[in-house]
């Protein structure tokens, strides 16, 4: 490689960060000045980095346990609430499988009573309607005895006015045919049949 020219290597442009050292150094080659930061070299900011993280740790694993303090109380009230929910959720689902059976039961007493309420709506029809027929016989009976009694009345009051009109007849007859004679030959014999 000693052949190669200043033209076949590659050109190096220098920054005003980074300085080349041109001084020789093992070998022939030249030497490389290290970055620096505070003055101070790369290991020495690597250790001081190690040491803050380090002491960050420990002091950190302090807030550590206060933030998982916090964190595990909280988990653990949430545990609580979940266990409540549950435990509402069986209450709940008790309370709903109670009045379902409550909401049976009261269609199974609404359809006995329904039935009850027909049987005595029949049971008061057919009394109304035995009722009814009753009142129909007593009424019937009652217009038929009066029609007979109108009609004995008014055959005693036909046969009165007939006994009346016969009486007043055997009068006039009597009267116009019997003489003082005839009344005294009949009261004769009246007389001699008792």
């Amino acid at each position: 490689m000693a052949n190669q020219t200043t033209s076949d290597l590659p050109e190096v442009i220098a920054t005003d960060a980074a300085e080349v050292n041109t001084e020789v150094g093992h070998g022939g080659a030249p030497t490389h000045n290290e970055p620096e930061l505070f003055g101070l070299a790369p290991f020495q900011i690597v250790s001081i980095s190690m040491l803050v993280l380090l002491v960050f740790a420990f002091f950190g694993a302090k807030v550590h346990k206060t933030i998982a303090g916090g964190l595990d109380s909280k988990i653990a009230a949430i545990k609580e609430q979940l266990e409540e929910a549950k435990q509402l959720r069986a209450e709940a689902e008790v309370l709903r499988k109670e009045y379902a059976d409550k909401i049976a039961g009261a269609e199974k007493d609404a359809e006995a009573m329904l039935e009850n309420a027909q049987h005595e709506a029949d049971a008061i029809l057919e009394k109304a309607e035995a009722d009814s027929k009753a009142m129909v016989e007593r009424r019937k009976r009652m217009a038929e005895d009066k029609i007979a009694a109108a009609e004995r009345e008014a055959v005693e009051d036909v046969r009165n006015r007939a006994v009346a009109a016969a009486t007043g007849a055997s009068r006039k007859l009597i009267a116009e045919k019997h003489d003082a004679e005839a009344d005294k030959a009949l009261a004769d014999k009246l007389i001699a049949g008792i």
